[in-house]
């Protein structure tokens, strides 16, 4: 085991995509770490701060950390033998992201309005606030893409949903995100997607930076399948594992550690 100040810790919060696979991740190849909750816990978030780092997930050793966004990272980091698993082709993503968002649309006309403004378990954040960012994480990506700027933490989870809601409303929003997405494939010029782009946890060819931006929303809406069968409410036309297959998803819908 490793000695206490050279621990691996790693910063997360309950609900959140990469938190949840970063730790399923380490737990699966015999890593050794720290769990370290910052969701409502000050002294976790003055711990994230103290390194230097805003969001969640953080893999730390000592004083060094590396963003979780990525498990490249993380296994460059900690120096681990391990193999990923293939990704899908940048045509294959864009598919899963029609099937997923178009999904999410039909999902969250499924929940009843009354429960928008409800927290789901051990997040403190309305139901309305986790149906607008599955939409906003392609919103986000799609404007850096468009303006060239860095894709900021704070881009992707920007919240316009207190204009948005009702789940109609929600949905309808969601499909315009997923139309502009599919303009956007259509005129794009490099459908390698090997040039490179700036994310807040790195650059990155723009081939990397969507398969992040396909699977990131596919998480969360397996979480709304989740909060829908929570409230006894059959999900239309759920996802299944063979719709998903070549993401890298958690193995798990939601975080109850």
């Amino acid at each position: 085991m490793l000695a206490t100040a050279d621990r691996v810790r790693v910063f997360w919060q309950p609900g959140c995509t990469s938190c949840l696979r970063t730790k399923e991740f380490l737990a699966r190849n015999g890593v050794d770490f720290e769990s370290i909750n910052v969701h409502g816990n000050d002294a976790g978030m003055e711990e994230l701060r103290k390194l230097g780092a805003r969001s969640v997930p953080i893999v730390a050793r000592g004083g060094k950390f590396v963003f979780a966004q990525t498990l490249t990272d993380v296994i460059r980091f900690l120096d681990l033998k391990v193999k990923q698993q293939e990704t899908l082709s940048p045509e294959q993503l864009m598919q899963k992201m029609d099937l997923v968002l178009t999904s999410a649309a039909r999902y969250i006309r499924q929940i009843p309005a009354a429960e928008m403004e409800k927290p789901f378990r051990n997040r403190n954040r309305p139901k309305r606030v986790l149906s607008h960012h599955v939409f906003r994480i392609v919103e986000g990506f799609l404007e850096s893409m468009a303006d060239g700027k860095l894709l900021t933490y704070e881009r992707i989870m920007e919240d316009h949903s207190g204009e948005l809601r009702t789940p109609e409303a929600l949905a309808r929003y969601g499909e315009g995100v997923l139309a502009r997405a599919k303009k956007w494939w259509a005129s794009y010029p490099d459908k390698s997607c090997q040039q490179p782009m700036e994310a807040y946890f790195g650059t990155f060819p723009v081939h990397v930076v969507l398969e992040r931006t396909v699977w990131h929303p596919a998480q969360h809406t397996r979480q709304l399948m989740l909060i829908l069968e929570t409230l006894g409410i059959q999900p239309d036309r759920p996802l299944s594992a063979a719709d998903l297959a070549g993401l890298p998803l958690p193995e798990k819908a939601w975080d109850e550690d």
